[in-house]
């Protein structure tokens, strides 16, 4: 098109009696001009400077192209702690779906996305039943703290992270490169690889889960407590979202639970036993219930995950903090 209209405007200049010198049209545009009466700008096109692939599609700068998607696709696998406490008979190694099954998942992703997805996902049951949301981050090659790309994802009972469709391995719209992989959730520490993993359009597997094979960043970034054998898992407890479990002290999570069932409506009469249901951060095992005091309460999660790390051991400290890893600026 951009062809057609300098055909057409040097046809127009035909009657003057001046005429333009003959020049070669750059690849980025210029000026022409016979110094008197006329002056013509152009633009044709963008030099080529670079190329970005996906490990199938190349795609060159350039105004010679058309459109062109570029993709990584990751099958990653990752455990909650608290949804692999107390699981299901027979089915050790699989986490609970608790809040699946109580209807709580809500279709809209907590995080900043927003992502949805069919309300029809949350009827797959077994292995591939959904547990919960979390929040995948593609981070800088060459700087860790950097968040280049990031989006929500669903995650199985098995521990496989897919996306909203619930089957399907997280794909992100981006060139193949080599990336930090991070893992968030609402309630649990996160996580991220020790290594830059190249990704391209071709599937990429990422396991986090084998406690013999660690391929997690940080020391003691994830647990064996209370866990089958041979599994690791992102640490449970962290009710209140500062990225850090605490049982006592300043800032604690505890609090955060205790505070969420008292100031439930219907527990009128102010009691440390009443049980909040629902989808909430301070749920922290993942039951779908909110437990300050009583069997199967919230505040002994949060205690035992402290009481259990592996630089709290020589004198067991309920004050003990447990930090996330995850490199943050």
């Amino acid at each position: 098109m951009k062809k057609g209209l300098i055909v057409l405007l040097l046809t127009s200049f035909l009657g003057f009696s001046q005429s333009l010198e003959r020049q070669v049209i750059g690849g980025a545009g210029a000026t022409l001009t016979d110094n008197s009466t006329v002056i013509l700008d152009y633009t044709v096109g963008e030099v080529v400077v670079s190329s970005i692939t996906d490990g199938n599609t190349l795609l060159t700068q350039g105004f010679q192209q058309g459109e062109v998607l570029l993709s990584v696709n990751i099958g990653i696998t990752a455990f909650l702690q608290g949804a692999l406490l107390s699981p299901n008979s027979g089915e050790e190694s699989l986490m609970r779906d608790d809040l699946r099954v109580a209807n709580y998942i809500p279709t809209t992703s907590p995080y900043s996305d927003g992502l949805t997805c069919n309300p029809n996902v949350f009827t797959v049951t077994g292995a591939n039943a959904i547990v919960d949301w979390v929040f995948v981050e593609l981070r800088d090659k060459n700087d860790n703290t950097s968040v280049l790309h990031g989006k929500s994802a669903l995650l199985q009972r098995d521990g496989d992270i897919v996306g909203v469709d619930g089957v399907s391995p997280l794909n992100f719209i981006t060139s193949a490169n080599n990336y930090f992989v991070a893992i968030k959730h609402r309630n649990h520490l996160g996580i991220m690889s020790s290594n830059a993993i190249a990704l391209s359009d071709t599937v990429t597997i990422l396991n986090f889960t084998e406690a013999n094979n660690q391929i997690t960043y940080g020391n003691n970034a994830q647990t064996t407590h209370g866990i089958p054998n041979g599994i690791i898992a992102m640490w449970s407890g962290n009710a209140n979202s500062d990225n850090t479990v605490k049982y006592l002290g300043s800032g604690n999570d505890t609090n955060s639970i205790k505070d969420k069932v008292l100031s439930e409506t219907g527990n009128t009469t102010n009691s440390n036993l009443y049980t909040s249901q629902g989808y909430h951060t301070a749920d922290v095992n993942l039951d779908g219930a909110v437990k300050y005091q009583g069997s199967g309460n919230d505040a002994n999660t949060v205690k035992d995950a402290v009481l259990a790390h592996p630089t709290n051991q020589v004198s067991p400290s309920n004050l003990f903090t447990i930090t996330e890893q995850l490199p943050e600026n």
